[in-house]
């Protein structure tokens, strides 16, 4: 099934014709539970990992013993999505965090877990450098990496045609620092949408007449920043949302402008942004529907992807927000 976002409710070009100039592009995943293979666009599914490539590890030193066991998180998943028996309730209660890899020290490698695999022949405005078609997205998943102590990020690129013969047995991790960093397996239905630029990063006089047209004593009533802006959920390219600290410059080493790859988001859809649901989703916006990834980064936040446009072999930044 394809997603539809919803029409805007309000023309805001046509109310502040300015507004065009900080119109943008982005494509919204649309993540949705499925049995992808490694053939397919996914989160949380199999990658397409050539069999004779050896799978990515994390070798950054950090405490990996304690935690959830994948097992367990991925068990607890399956039955709360039925109807648990009281027998399977008692299985989930024994269900603990706990230090369920002790032999494991602080330095020894742990294979990455996959995110995301995306082909740009499905995800419109994914340009990857030179002939690479794939972008695969893993990430460490324990709360140990760069200044902001969250989870490690690691990018791939490759040419699908390249990859022969795929790696069937694909290694994972014995824990998790948290059962939220284990995505669900989900098909994409990725979707082109225009947005507009964050609030805070408009001109002055652009500001002033949004404050004059926004209505500030209807909490119903449409908002620049909740309806107009910049979509919720995973999506790739477009605007960066600043809902925690305010716009940042996030700039390259080499002191080129960095551009938003990746969102991973929390939520597709919240209170605030209903008018972003798809129309097909209108009949379950109040289910979990809205949280199909079982993903959560923060307190609910966005975990965002940068590179460099200038040369990818750059280091890449992560932002949560």
């Amino acid at each position: 099934m394809t997603r539809t976002t919803s029409e805007r409710p309000v023309d805001i070009e046509a109310a502040i014709p300015e507004l065009s100039a900080y119109r943008g592009a982005g494509t919204r995943l649309h993540p949705r539970p499925g049995a992808p293979g490694p053939e397919h666009s996914s989160v949380g599914g199999p990658l397409l990992w050539p069999a004779g490539e050896p799978w990515p590890q994390c070798t950054v030193p950090h405490k990996r013993r304690f935690g959830e066991r994948l097992s367990e998180v991925r068990t607890a998943r399956r039955v709360l999505a039925g109807e648990p028996t009281e027998e399977e309730y008692e299985l989930l209660r024994s269900f603990k965090r706990g230090r369920h890899a002790p032999w494991l020290t602080d330095t020894d490698p742990i294979p990455l877990l996959p995110v995301a695999q995306l082909y740009t022949r499905d995800v419109p405005g994914l340009n990857l450098p030179g002939d690479a078609d794939l972008l695969q997205v893993l990430w460490c998943p324990f709360n140990a990496h760069g200044e902001e102590r969250n989870v490690g990020v690691h990018l791939f690129r490759r040419r699908s045609s390249d990859v022969t013969e795929v790696l069937a047995e694909q290694p994972e991790p014995v824990v998790v620092g948290r059962a939220e960093y284990v995505p669900n397996p989900c098909v994409l239905h990725p979707e082109r949408i225009t947005e507009h630029q964050w609030g805070d990063l408009l001109s002055y006089a652009i500001r002033e007449r949004l404050d004059e047209w926004e209505d500030w004593e209807d909490e119903d009533a449409v908002s620049y920043q909740f309806d107009l802006s910049i979509p919720p959920g995973w999506k790739v390219g477009g605007f960066a949302a600043w809902p925690v600290t305010g716009p940042q410059d996030v700039v390259c080493g080499c002191g080129q402008r960095m551009e938003l790859l990746l969102t991973i988001d929390s939520r597709e859809w919240d209170r605030g942004t209903r008018s972003w649901v798809p129309v097909e989703d209108r009949d379950a916006a109040d289910t979990a529907a809205n949280t199909p990834t079982g993903v959560v980064v923060g307190r609910n936040g966005r975990l965002m992807i940068f590179v460099c446009p200038e040369d990818w072999s750059h280091p890449h930044r992560t932002v949560l927000q």
